[in-house]
């Protein structure tokens, strides 16, 4: 090979290795560029995140509205209402003188007003077994209900366990009110039969007196039909 095609060659050579030189000017790393690419990545991730924080805060929110909006599975309304549908059947069968007013007066007028006019021994002894028969319905009646109020005890307290352990339990807001009504729902009832024990117990003492009064205005009818009778002959 002559000089003058070596140099050729060489600087065929020299231009080949220049030439990827020259283009690896344009694919130079750019460290701005990629800084800024990289807080842009990191700015979409972080709104990424604050949106999903808020879809989990909805979501939490909605169960937790969903929970207070429960409804309590326990219901003690059923056996309120059946205890005192009860307690109203052992009012409405009292015997004799009743809790009617029309015919509580109307039983007063004819055994134990005081008798006017002449009377006779018959009739005194009539009027006095009906006021014993009033007294003692009075009595049997309210012993009938204290046993009716008394049997319904172990009822009312096994309601009041499950209703405050409902309440203790509550989920939301919905039960505990819930739990709450119905216990108070409860002590109304509760109430209610105490109402009925002491109208029956009060109108068995009432007779009673009631008796006694009358017994003593009709032994004073025996008496002075006596003094009538006798005063004469003396």
């Amino acid at each position: 090979m002559t000089v003058h095609r070596r140099g050729f060659v060489a600087a065929l050579g020299l231009g080949l290795a220049v030439a990827p030189l020259a283009h690896a000017q344009f694919t130079v790393f750019d460290p701005s560029n990629y800084a800024q690419n990289v807080l842009t990545a990191a700015r979409t991730l972080e709104s990424v995140n604050n949106q999903i924080r808020s879809l989990q805060n909805e979501a939490e929110m909605l169960i937790g509205q969903a929970r207070s909006l429960a409804n309590l599975p326990f219901s003690s309304l059923a056996a309120l209402q059946a205890q005192l549908a009860e307690t109203r059947r052992l009012l409405s069968e009292a015997q004799g003188i009743a809790y009617d007013v029309a015919q509580i007066q109307t039983s007063f007028r004819q055994s134990y007003a005081p008798p006017t006019g002449p009377v006779d021994g018959a009739t005194l002894s009539a009027r006095a077994d009906a006021r014993w028969d009033a007294a003692v319905a009075g009595l049997q009646d309210a012993l009938k209900v204290q046993a009716g109020v008394v049997g319904g005890l172990g009822d009312s307290a096994g309601q009041m366990s499950q209703l405050v352990e409902a309440s203790q339990g509550a989920v939301g807001g919905l039960q505990a009110a819930q739990a709450g009504n119905q216990l108070l729902a409860l002590q109304s009832q509760q109430l209610a039969q105490l109402l009925a024990l002491t109208a029956a117990q009060g109108r068995a003492q009432a007779l009673e007196a009631a008796d006694r009064a009358a017994a003593r205005a009709d032994a004073k009818a025996r008496f002075s039909k006596f003094m009538g009778r006798e005063g004469p002959g003396q």
